[in-house]
């Protein structure tokens, strides 16, 4: 499989997902780890929120290195590793949107006080389906 093949696979398989895990890292180098809802672009950047009083967002706002984990009922995943940076201005509106297309039932916690939005940009992607013998595995360093 040719790897713009290979990336459409991947990407329409993020996209069957509303839910994934992120893993973030405290100032004091812990790891934590949250279920969250999400969004993904046609470039591979998801689009996710959080409430200021929630560890992750202090996290984010020490260290951007995310990594998040989406997948795993079908015995297929997909490990993605990324740089977060929080959203404002147009890139706000602009990713709120394709946020809220995924997920329309969340559209009223656009205006809730302390909500914060972010975007994450890949760094390293790999793609694991177990149910192919040998497994299939497909990474990409972006």
């Amino acid at each position: 499989m040719e790897s713009d093949e290979q990336k459409v696979l991947i990407l329409e398989f993020i996209k069957k997902h509303s839910i994934c895990v992120l893993a973030t890292v405290t100032a004091e180098i812990k790891p934590e780890a949250a279920v969250i809802t999400f969004a993904i672009t046609d470039n591979f950047e998801l689009v996710f929120e959080t409430f200021t009083n929630y560890r992750k967002y202090q996290n984010l706002k020490s260290n951007s290195a995310t990594a998040f984990v989406i997948g795993w009922d079908e015995k297929i995943t997909v490990q993605y590793e990324s740089i977060t940076e929080e959203l404002s201005g147009e890139d706000l509106k602009k990713y709120q949107e394709i946020y809220f297309q995924k997920n329309p039932k969340l559209r009223n916690w656009d205006n809730l006080p302390n909500m914060k939005w972010f975007r994450a940009t890949p760094t390293w992607i790999r793609y694991l389906d177990n149910n192919t013998d040998p497994k299939t595995v497909h990474e990409f360093i972006f």
